[in-house]
């Protein structure tokens, strides 16, 4: 086992790659999904189940962890691993997300930002130098710098400013965290859907130097055309000697696109929180449980699936629970969304180790088409 940060590209496949990502905590395969345990959990799941669909790393929310149970606390009680009961690499991102998504309750100024919290109204600093002592303190693997990213759409002079601005602010996360062996961190491109402002923020995020390279900024209400029209570009602006990080992506096709276009990691609370509300992923599309048509069905929900959901129970009992609002149910189509995804992933690496991605694309998109099984 590696006990430095490193990633080396195995294949190729016109942009999307295969590769490993190695820290001393284990290997990652890439392309990489990221389950999202935000408080020190990935919502229904048991660690250990999340490591059975084959995730190799979870995200931990920065956010969230320092206001409860609070970072110094995690870090007496032995760091995130030991507390979660996670023994494989953890990705933190920097607080930044909730900068935008929590626009009403935050003071935004060159220093950093002014939060009240959502849980009691407590008032919180968060700046560069501060997120990197969160981030120290939970321990994680893989560090966030601390940025600022606008809801798309905007206009071009405020994503310019916000862009600048957090290039600044990469560039004093990348001193305060310093020289720490086996740990790493990512700096992250904003710039919205504008390419010369792409452009710009990867030459800063370059000229600082990081271990890996993150695509901020999509997903954020500028739809899927708009983000593969800047993935088109914005892979190729980033180091091809390190890891690239698409952020809180996505729904299956944008993964599929996202990994075409060359991207390696990414995350998404999609999943889980689909997994809570009744919706299963399959290869055909999305399931939609509650929906009346799956009361009496006997079969499970995708019959060439191997998670327990399908293996042991049927579309009705799945049915069943989901409208009874027992805690189960979220258990089962959580599971089941999850192996899903990492078996999307192990396609995916096949696929471009075998030189036939475009083949693979193909068949993705014929599957999905057909939509689901017909009702009995």
């Amino acid at each position: 086992m590696s006990q430095k940060f490193s990633y080396a590209v195995h294949a190729t496949d016109g942009s999307a790659r295969l590769g490993t990502i190695s820290t001393p905590r284990g290997d990652i395969r890439t392309p990489a999904f990221m389950p999202v345990g935000t408080a020190a959990t990935v919502k229904a799941m048991r660690p250990e189940s999340v490591r059975e669909t084959g995730a190799d790393i979870l995200l931990g929310n920065t956010y969230h962890l320092m206001l409860r149970p609070t970072a110094e606390r995690i870090d007496r009680l032995g760091g995130l691993h030991r507390f979660m009961n996670w023994d494989r690499p953890i990705l933190t991102d920097s607080g930044g997300f909730q900068v935008m998504s929590l626009a009403d309750l935050r003071k935004l100024t060159e220093e950093g930002v002014t939060f009240r919290s959502h849980v009691d109204g407590s008032r919180h600093h968060l700046t560069p130098e501060r997120s990197m002592e969160i981030q120290k303190l939970l321990g994680s693997d893989i560090v966030m710098c601390f940025d600022e990213c606008p809801a798309l759409p905007a206009d071009e002079m405020r994503v310019a400013e916000s862009m600048r601005l957090s290039m600044r602010w990469a560039q004093r996360s990348r001193d305060a965290f310093g020289d720490r062996p086996g740990h790493a961190l990512f700096g992250i491109q904003q710039g919205g859907v504008t390419q010369h402002l792409r452009a710009e923020s990867a030459e800063k995020l370059r000229e600082i130097g990081f271990d890996g390279y993150a695509v901020g900024g999509l997903a954020v209400g500028e739809g899927q055309e708009a983000m593969f029209g800047v993935l088109d570009y914005a892979c190729d602006m980033l180091p091809e000697d390190r890891p690239r990080y698409l952020m809180g992506v996505g729904k299956p096709d944008d993964i599929v696109g996202a990994v075409k276009r060359g991207i390696d990691m990414m995350d998404c609370v999609l999943p889980s929180r689909s997994g809570r509300t009744g919706q299963a992923f399959t290869r055909r599309g999305v399931v939609n449980i509650k929906n009346a048509r799956h009361q009496d069905d006997p079969r499970p929900l995708d019959e060439d699936c191997t998670c327990p959901a399908c293996r042991s129970y049927s579309r009705a009992y799945l049915h069943h629970v989901f409208r009874s609002q027992e805690i189960i149910s979220s258990m089962l189509l959580t599971w089941h969304n999850l192996h899903y995804y990492q078996e999307l992933m192990g396609d995916m690496r096949a696929a471009i180790g075998q030189g036939r991605f475009a083949a693979f694309e193909a068949q993705f998109h014929a599957d999905r088409a057909d939509g689901d099984i017909e009702r009995l």
